[in-house]
């Protein structure tokens, strides 16, 4: 059985991951906030997680490191999100939103580094709003943002692990019909279910990531 840790787990489309990656019997452990609607599923392990604390990440490692002696697969999936007008948008919110979705997710890998076996690999879970010339929802300066820095963090990535086996890919995701869209854009109906969508990121991870390293790829029915 191999090793998954999926982080933001507790709705939407990370939680639909667990129960499809449980569901095929893989070992998991989930880092998240709120664990409470992961605990009791077959093969999962839960531990809460603030990715925007380097002291709870490095509680997660030392979990982490007690549960599994490598990592096969590092799924990303944790994300902030803030929807204002940019001119309505703090300095705090900056802060608060890359601390999550770009910073969290940097020190997560950098101490999970020495867990991965040459077959193992990331995928960070990004949004099709941090690609240049792509549709944008007004409001989401900050997050669209630490999206696109993620998607150059993938690529940085992959570089420095370049002489390694591990591959470093990013999905970008459309809209998604999840509890933070519609918390975000209340009444908006996206033309793709989490169900949906972890079932294709499921896919990728144990089939599709062998084609791509370094590549953030485009989820998304949208055009552009």
């Amino acid at each position: 059985m191999k090793n998954v840790i999926i982080t933001g787990a507790s709705r939407g489309i990370g939680f639909d991951l667990v129960k499809v990656f449980s569901y095929n019997n893989y070992n998991i452990i989930v880092l998240s906030r709120n664990i409470s609607p992961t605990i009791g599923i077959k093969n999962v392990k839960s531990f809460s997680t603030d990715l925007s604390s380097p002291k709870s990440i490095k509680k997660s490692i030392d979990f982490i490191n007690s549960e599994f002696e490598s990592v096969d697969i590092l799924i990303n999936n944790a994300g902030m999100l803030v929807n204002k007008p940019f001119s309505e948008t703090t300095f705090n919110d900056f802060k608060e939103v890359f601390s999550v979705n770009v910073f969290g997710v940097a020190e997560l890998i950098r101490l999970i580094i020495p867990k991965l076996n040459s077959n193992s690999h990331i995928i960070n879970i990004t949004s099709i709003g941090g690609l240049a010339n792509t549709s944008k929802f007004s409001g989401l300066s900050a997050y669209s943002s630490s999206k696109g820095a993620l998607n150059i963090l993938t690529e940085m990535l992959a570089e420095e692990f370049k002489e390694t086996s591990i591959k470093i890919n990013a999905l970008a995701l459309g809209a998604v019909q999840t509890k933070m869209l519609d918390e975000a854009f209340p009444g908006y109906k996206a033309p793709i279910t989490s169900v949906e969508v972890s079932k294709f990121i499921y896919d990728f991870a144990i089939s599709g990531y062998k084609f791509f390293n370094g590549k953030t790829i485009p989820v998304s029915t949208s055009n552009p």
